[in-house]
C-alpha cells in the first residue's frame, strides 16, 4: 500500500486503522496563549491510541533570545522522543491539530527533516474526523518503545546571515511570511521585539490555504494561487518564514500538495529577525 506524504482524509485514515497496516497517530493540539490546554485536550479526547506531542517540549528546542520562540529542537532528541511514543522505523504517521493544520504542518515538517517520508496531515484535523461521525477515545495507554531513527534531511532550511545578505545585495530568494496581513503590515504586533516584516517578503497567510471547511484547498487551485503570488519565480528559490518557524509549515504543506517542491524554511522566522536591532525592517503592504 502507498504511503501517505502530504494529507489523508478521515475515511483514509479509518480504513488504514481497520485494516492495517499500523498507523502512528500523534496529536498536537496547541494555544500559544494558553499552552497546557492542548495536552488538556487531549486529555479529554483523542484519535484512537494518538500519543501527544507539546510544541514546546517537544517541537521546539531551547531558546536564546536571541534564535526566535520556536527553534528547531535537537535531532536525536527529536527522534529519541518519537521512539518513546512508539513510532517505528518507515512507518505511517498521521498527526492532527484542532487549529486547521497550523501546528500539524509543523510536525510534518519536523518528520521530514528526520528523514521520514510516511507522515501526513490529517485534512480538517480533529473537526473533519468527529463529523464523519469518528469516535474519540479517552483512556491512554503508554506504547511500547518504537524504532525510529533519523536520517538524511528530506527539507531545507536557510538562516538568518544568508536571508540578510539576500536582502542587502536584492538577491535571487523569494520570501513568503505566513503571518497575517496586519502583522506583515506591522500592526498590531503583540508577539515579536518589532513590528513590519522583512524587506522585500510577501505575504501569504496560511489560512488562505483552508477552505470554510478547514480542510486544504484543491491542489490545482493552491498550485494557481501560490505561481501568482510567486509571480514566475521558482518555488525552490522560495523561502517560507512566518512569526516563530510554525505556521511557514503550513505554507510548505500547501506547496507541496501543490505540486511546487523545494522551497525552504527560515527556522527563526520573525521573532528572530526582530530580535536583532541591526536587521532592516518594511512596513506597510
Amino acid at each position: 500500500m502507498p504511503s501517505y506524504t502530504t494529507l489523508i482524509n478521515s475515511q483514509q485514515l479509518a480504513t488504514l486503522l481497520l485494516k492495517g497496516p499500523a498507523v502512528a497517530l500523534l496529536d498536537c493540539r496547541f494555544d500559544l496563549a494558553a499552552p497546557d490546554s492542548g495536552e488538556a485536550s487531549y486529555l479529554a479526547g483523542h484519535l484512537p491510541d494518538a500519543q501527544y506531542l507539546h510544541l514546546d517540549r517537544d517541537l521546539s528546542g531551547a531558546k536564546t533570545g536571541f534564535n526566535g520562540r520556536h527553534p528547531l529542537p535537537d535531532r536525536d532528541a527529536l527522534a529519541s522522543r518519537l521512539r518513546q511514543l512508539g513510532v517505528q522505523h518507515g512507518q505511517q504517521v498521521v498527526i492532527y491539530d484542532a487549529q486547521g493544520g497550523m501546528f500539524a504542518a509543523r510536525v510534518w515538517w519536523l518528520l521530514r527533516w528526520l528523514g521520514h517520508s510516511a507522515v501526513a496531515v490529517l485534512d480538517g484535523g480533529l473537526s473533519a474526523w468527529q463529523a464523519a461521525g469518528h469516535t474519540l477515545q479517552i483512556q491512554t495507554t503508554p506504547p511500547a518503545p518504537g524504532s525510529f531513527e533519523s536520517a538524511a534531511a528530506l527539507v531545507a532550511t536557510v538562516e538568518r546571515d544568508a536571508l540578510l545578505r539576500n536582502v542587502q545585495s536584492e538577491g535571487p530568494l523569494t520570501i513568503i511570511d505566513a503571518r497575517s496581513a496586519d502583522r506583515f503590515r506591522g500592526e498590531n504586533e503583540t508577539l515579536d521585539a518589532r513590528a513590519g516584516h522583512i524587506p522585500g517578503a510577501r505575504n501569504r497567510f496560511f489560512r488562505d490555504n483552508l477552505k470554510a471547511s478547514g480542510q486544504f484547498k484543491p491542489a490545482a487551485l493552491l498550485r494557481e494561487e501560490f505561481q501568482a503570488l510567486l509571480g514566475g519565480d521558482d518555488a525552490r528559490t522560495s523561502v517560507q518564514q512566518c512569526g516563530s518557524g510554525v505556521t511557514a509549515c503550513h505554507n510548505l504543506l500547501a506547496l507541496e500538495i501543490a505540486g511546487l517542491e523545494g522551497s525552504r524554511l527560515y527556522p527563526g522566522s520573525w521573532s528572530e529577525w526582530s530580535s536583532d536591532g541591526e536587521a532592516p525592517i518594511a512596513t506597510g503592504a
